[in-house]
C-alpha cells in the first residue's frame, strides 16, 4: 500500500486480537488494537482511523454499544463487526445500525482483506467528498451555482468581479448548457444594481409582435386585443437588469428597436407617443456565432458591435474536465437533498466515466444524468450501472503497456491475454450476461460464446457495490458458515 491506513481493532481475545493484527500488518495497514469497547473508544477519540473491527460479544461496553458510540462522533467512520455463526442476527442488527459489514468467525484470510479495502475506499471518499462540499460552499458564496475551479473558468470568475461593477453591455458566448444564465446573474448580483430587478427575455420563443409588445409595452387600443394600458420589460427592468437569452434568435425588425433603446436609453410603448427614459443594464447571451450571422445578413451589424464590448466565453465541459468532480457532487448534494438522500457517494469507476464522457448537452446533460441517479439509487453508492449506456458507451479501453525483453517475446501469447483480458472485463461490467457483453465488445454472442469456450473463461456475476456485502464469495472453513452459491455465465437475461 502506498498509503499507511490506520484500522481499529477491538475483540476481548488476544489470539484474535494477535491474528487480525499480523494479517493487516502484512498488507503495510498500522494497526491499533483494544480488548474492550472502552478502550477502543478511547483510542477512537485520540487518533485519525480509517476503519475499525469491532467484536460483537464483548464483556462491558459491547459491539452495539461500541459501534453506537464510534458513530457519535465519526459517523463517516466504516466499522466492521466480528460474529460467532450464532450471533449473525446481531451482525445484521449492527448493519442496520449503521455498520459497515459484518465477518463470522472463523473466517479466510482474503474475505477480511477484501471487506476491509472496501472500508478503506469508503472512507476515502467519504473524505474527498467533505473536502469537495467545502470547496463547493466556499465558491458558492462568491458565484451562485457557478461551479468551477479550473483555469478558465477562474478567467471567467476574473471577469465577473472586473466587469460586473460598470454599466457596460455585456455579450455572453457558450454552447447550450453551459450556464450563461447563471453568469448574467452573476453580472447582476456583483453590481451597484443587486438589489433592483434582474429581468430574463427569451429572445426567439415568441412572434415579432408579441415579443416587442412584451419588450415596451403598449397602450390601451394599440391592437386588437389591447384593452388594458401594459408595462413592458424594459420599465420593469428600470434601474436594474434585463438579459437577453440567445439574442442570436431575435426577429430582424426587433433588433433595430432594440439597438435604439441601447443608444438613446428611451423608447415609446406600442401604440403611444409618450417618451419612456430608462436606466437598464444589457446583458445578452448566445449560443451561435453572432458574427457569421452578419456576414449571412442575418443580425444586424450595428446591433453585433454594440453588443460585442466586453465577451465572457464560456468553455464546454469537455473543455474543463478537471470540474466534473466538482460539479457532480454539487448535483449530489442538491439533488439529495430534494430526495432526503444525504448519504448519497459516487464510486470511483463511475466517476471515471463521467469524467471520460464528452458531454455535448455541457453542465445541463451532467445535471440531468445525476437526478436521474440520485432518484433510482437503491443505495448510498452510486456505481456504474447508474450511468446511463450513452455515456458508458464511451469508455475507452486501456490497453496494458508491453515491454519487449531482451529474450523476445511470444507475439500470439501477448495477444491472446490481452483478448482473455477484454472479454473477462466486459463479461464483468455486463453482470456475467453475455449477450449484454457482446454489446459491450461490438462482437455477434456465438462469437463470443466461442472465444470464452477457447479461453475457459469462468467469470463470477458482478456483485453490488452498494458498499454493504451481505455474503462472502467463498465458504468459511467451518461447518454451517456461509457460504457462495457457484458463479456461472448467463447467455441471456
Amino acid at each position: 500500500m502506498t498509503d499507511e491506513r490506520t484500522i481499529l481493532i477491538v475483540d476481548d481475545e488476544e489470539v484474535m486480537r494477535e491474528v487480525v493484527t499480523a494479517l493487516l500488518a502484512r498488507e503495510g495497514y498500522a494497526v491499533r488494537t483494544a480488548a474492550t469497547g472502552e478502550e477502543g473508544l478511547e483510542i477512537a477519540r485520540a487518533e485519525t482511523l480509517d476503519a475499525a473491527v469491532v467484536d460483537v460479544m464483548m464483556p462491558g461496553i459491547g459491539g452495539m454499544a461500541t459501534l453506537d458510540e464510534l458513530r457519535k462522533f465519526d459517523r463517516e467512520l466504516p466499522v466492521i463487526m466480528l460474529t460467532a455463526y450464532g450471533s449473525v442476527e446481531s451482525a445484521k442488527e449492527a448493519i442496520k445500525a449503521g455498520a459497515f459489514d459484518y465477518i463470522t468467525k472463523p473466517f479466510k484470510h482474503d474475505e477480511v482483506l477484501k471487506v476491509l479495502r472496501n472500508a478503506v475506499e469508503r472512507r476515502r471518499l467519504a473524505l474527498e467528498n467533505r473536502t469537495l462540499r467545502q470547496n463547493l460552499q466556499a465558491r458558492s458564496h462568491n458565484f451562485g451555482d457557478i461551479i468551477g475551479r479550473s483555469p478558465r473558468m477562474r478567467e471567467v470568475f476574473d471577469l465577473i468581479m472586473q466587469a460586473a461593477p460598470s454599466r457596460t453591455t455585456i455579450l455572453i458566448e457558450g454552447e447550450s448548457g453551459t450556464g450563461k444564465e447563471l453568469v448574467a446573474r452573476a453580472l447582476h448580483t456583483h453590481s451597484a444594481r443587486t438589489e433592483c430587478p434582474f429581468i430574463t427575455v427569451n429572445s426567439g420563443n415568441l412572434p415579432h409582435d408579441l415579443l416587442e409588445s412584451n419588450l415596451f409595452g403598449h397602450v390601451k387600443g394599440a391592437f386588437t386585443g389591447a384593452l388594458y394600458p401594459k408595462k413592458g420589460l424594459f420599465e420593469l427592468a428600470d434601474t436594474g437588469s434585463i438579459f437577453f437569452d440567445e439574442i442570436g434568435n431575435m426577429p430582424f425588425e426587433t433588433q433595430a428597436k432594440l439597438l435604439g433603446v441601447m443608444q438613446e436609453r428611451q423608447f415609446m410603448r406600442l401604440g403611444g407617443v409618450e417618451t419612456i427614459k430608462v436606466d437598464v443594464r444589457l446583458i445578452a447571451a448566445t449560443n451561435v456565432d453572432l458574427k457569421k450571422m452578419v456576414d449571412d445578413g442575418r443580425f444586424r451589424e450595428d446591433l453585433y458591435y454594440r453588443l460585442h464590448v466586453i465577451t465572457v466565453r464560456l468553455p464546454s465541459l469537455r473543455e474543463r474536465k478537471e470540474d466534473i468532480p466538482l460539479l457532480v457532487q454539487h448535483f449530489l448534494s442538491k439533488y439529495g437533498g430534494e430526495n432526503d438522500r444525504s448519504d448519497l457517494e459516487i464510486t470511483p469507476d463511475a466517476l471515471d466515466l463521467l469524467v471520460e464522457y464528452d458531454w455535448p448537452g455541457n453542465v445541463r446533460e451532467l445535471e440531468n444524468v445525476i437526478e436521474r441517479a440520485v432518484v433510482l439509487s437503491a443505495s448510498p453508492r452510486i456505481d456504474t450501472a447508474l450511468i446511463p449506456d450513452h455515456v458508458r458507451a464511451t469508455q475507452t479501453f486501456q490497453m496494458p503497456r508491453v515491454v519487449v525483453p531482451a529474450e523476445g517475446i511470444s507475439f500470439k501469447e501477448v495477444i491472446a491475454n490481452s483478448e482473455r483480458q477484454l472479454i473477462e472485463s466486459a463479461l464483468h461490467e455486463a453482470g456475467g450476461v453475455q449477450k449484454r457483453a457482446a454489446e459491450l465488445l461490438r462482437v455477434k454472442p456465438t462469437t463470443l460464446n466461442e472465444m470464452i469456450k477457447r479461453y475457459a473463461i469462468q467469470p463470477r456475476r458482478k456483485r453490488s457495490t452498494n458498499g454493504r456485502k451481505r455474503q462472502s464469495e467463498e465458504a468459511a472453513p467451518a461447518a454451517g458458515s456461509r457460504g457462495a452459491a457457484p458463479s456461472s455465465l448467463v447467455a441471456d437475461e
